[in-house]
């Protein structure tokens, strides 16, 4: 039996704290919109937090991809993860340095595992 992913919560945030004594993650500074004062804006730092499930046992890869228009999406992050079995919720956190967005608009965020699209998003950016 195949199970696919799925895709149990997905965060822009600015950061995640992980408790050495329970393994709780703490989600810091929840944001779905950037301001720029003048073009092109770059962002410092930032984190893309994605729970999965459902995800066979293995080894698999996950793809985020952005873009202003789906027609522009180039991708940004590329890796690999584990799990244990469907049952397994995977909470992956994926940092992103200096992105830069050369004008305002909805960017569109693609996220793929195993070059299956399980959800496909935007950020707004304006002035």
């Amino acid at each position: 039996m195949h199970s696919t992913p799925q895709i149990l919560a997905w965060l822009t945030c600015d950061g995640v704290h992980i408790d050495p004594g329970s393994g709780k993650h703490t989600i810091l500074g929840v944001f779905s919109n950037i301001r720029g004062r003048q073009f092109p804006v770059v962002h410092p730092f930032m984190v893309w937090f994605l729970t999965l499930s459902d995800v066979p046992a293995g080894t698999h890869r996950i793809k985020i991809s952005m873009g202003l228009g789906a027609s522009d999406v180039k991708p940004l992050i590329e890796r690999t993860f584990d799990s244990q079995g469907p049952l397994q919720r995977i909470n992956l956190i994926n940092e992103i340095a200096n992105l830069s967005f050369p004008r305002p608009g909805d960017y569109s965020i693609l996220i793929e595992v195993n070059d299956e699209l399980l959800l496909a998003t935007s950020i707004t950016v304006s002035s």
